[in-house]
């Protein structure tokens, strides 16, 4: 019973939070929590005929926290095998075999048809989309027939009268890779994807009569990776090789980039506790100040296009639980620190990473086996990082965040600011607890201190999670998000605190504390 006893005793930290706006402070969209969805089943998820309600409702959630519905950037590996088919519908794909590897592949071919864009109209209003035009192919007039049935959809009164807007045009996935995956020859360069863009560009600018006064503007880069140098596929190679100062090149609003932590296109997993690990997540995303700093010196914004766990759709028994969660929050609130505005989760029907499932499913997706009954719609443990962010963010339109110095490695902290006063801290401890462990669960009390006069009260809410390797039965402030229709059921619950008597938080948790 000592041994016990001993393991359960919380050991103490003191965290200062500034009470005032510090001048380190960085702004936070409503819409910092956005997706990528792969191109060639996004019929799935939005609906044809009427709107997929459970991803509706997914979306609205945050947008009834946050004031803003996510941005949807549809696009991926599948954007550079989409042509356009004027006798087709929706769409029609061809996919190859799947594996236990990847269970869900992506199509090798799509034909899309008008109807395909038009179905935007069942985003939730107001929605910002983001659109992508195949490159890969090198074939103009695919991409110009593509842009000119995007623009007719998003100018017809359907996608109009809800106002939902095309915020940009992608041309081209990740074209640093073409050299890989047979799309252009080995010897292929930055200098001429910057060719191949412009002229890319010049015909659905025109087709789209995009100009410097319409909404419509375009994502530049969008490359897997990043040199991070003048030379080799970087922001700042195709920025000295004339892409922003070329005609088309100025319509460029936002510099995108993709990131992934680690990759399981071979099978080779990641440990759950590396992803998790707050050491991990900082140099994953420090390693692009460069890119950014480039990017924002030249007036673009910077986004994180497709990021997710691991490439390939993620990593099964660690991408698809409860750490998952904890990672993807501490890795979209640090990424505000570096001048990151958004991070477009990525997703696939059937991906390990997903946030959502929105369709049932039939084969299982860590392995391909057929499931013994069929999966309804579903949330991922890591949908609950999107809510948590929404929630701390909330829906002022002007809130700022700044990371909080915690001498502990696995904690990671991070305060919220309104009308230059402290509103809400977030704090996440990402040492992984697993349902193999037979010791009991340790825990931190945090003592706070407060730069300034301090709040008066607060509130506690907590991301109650049973073990990191969970792959379900998550709850936020006592609620739940596994149902389904994907909207929250149970009781809310939060715990009134004193402040000045600080506050525990055990192995793999979050809480949200809201200050008075």
């Amino acid at each position: 019973m000592a041994v016990l006893l001993l393991g359960q005793l919380a050991s103490c930290l003191d965290i200062t939070i500034p009470s005032r706006l510090p001048s380190t402070a960085a702004p936070v969209s409503q819409s910092l929590v956005s997706f990528s969805i792969e191109q060639d089943r996004w019929s799935d998820w939005i609906g044809v005929t009427s709107r997929n309600q459970f991803f509706f409702n997914t979306l609205d959630n945050l947008k009834q926290l946050t004031g803003e519905p996510p941005q949807i950037r549809i696009g991926a590996n599948s954007e550079d095998h989409t042509n356009f088919g004027k006798d087709v519908q929706f769409s029609q794909a061809i996919f190859p075999p799947a594996t236990a590897i990847v269970p869900y592949p992506e199509a090798t071919n799509i034909t899309v048809g008008d109807a395909y864009y038009g179905a935007a109209q069942y985003l939730p209003p107001n929605t910002h989309v983001i659109w992508g035009l195949n490159l890969g192919q090198n074939n103009l007039t695919a991409a110009f027939l593509e842009a000119k049935s995007l623009v007719e959809a998003f100018a017809s009164p359907a996608v109009k009268n809800v106002g939902i807007t095309l915020d940009a045009i992608e041309i081209g996935n990740e074209a640093d890779l073409y050299m890989n995956n047979g799309a252009r020859p080995k010897t292929y360069t930055s200098t001429q994807y910057v060719k191949e863009w412009i002229a890319f560009a010049t015909n659905v600018s025109a087709v789209g009569k995009l100009t410097s006064s319409s909404s419509t503007k375009f994502w530049g880069a969008s490359f897997a990776g990043s040199s991070h140098s003048n030379a080799g596929f970087s922001p700042l190679a195709i920025f000295n090789e004339g892409i922003i100062s070329s005609s088309p090149g100025r319509l460029i609003s936002t510099i995108s980039q993709h990131h992934y932590s680690g990759t399981f296109c071979s099978g080779n997993g990641g440990l759950l506790q590396d992803l998790m690990t707050k050491s991990t997540i900082r140099s994953n995303l420090t390693q692009f100040n460069a890119d950014i700093a480039a990017s924002n010196a030249r007036g673009l914004d910077y986004v994180l296009g497709e990021t997710n766990s691991y490439s390939c759709h993620g990593s099964p028994g660690v991408s698809n639980t409860a750490g998952a969660a904890l990672w993807a929050l501490d890795y979209l609130l640090f990424a505000t620190q570096l001048g990151i505005s958004r991070v477009f989760f990525h997703q696939g029907i059937g991906f390990k990473y997903n946030l959502i499932q929105p369709i049932t499913l039939t084969r299982s997706i860590l392995d391909g086996t057929p499931l013994p009954s069929p999966l309804p719609p579903h949330v991922q443990p890591q949908y609950y990082a999107a809510i948590v962010a929404a929630e701390a963010i909330g829906n002022s339109g002007d809130t700022w965040a700044v990371e909080l110095s915690i001498a502990n490695d696995r904690l990671a902290g991070y305060a919220f600011y309104e009308n230059d006063q402290l509103v809400r801290a977030v704090i996440i401890n990402s040492q992984a607890y697993f349902s193999t462990e037979f010791v009991p669960r340790s825990s931190v009390h945090i003592n706070l201190n407060f730069l300034g006069d301090g709040p008066l009260a607060m509130t506690v809410k907590r991301l109650n999670i049973l073990h990191a390797d969970d792959t379900s039965g998550l709850t936020w402030g006592g609620q739940s998000y596994e149902t389904s229709d994907a909207r929250p059921s149970g009781v809310p619950q939060v715990e009134p605190v004193d402040v000045s008597s600080g506050v525990d938080i055990q192995e793999t948790e979050v809480i949200l504390l809201s200050f008075t």
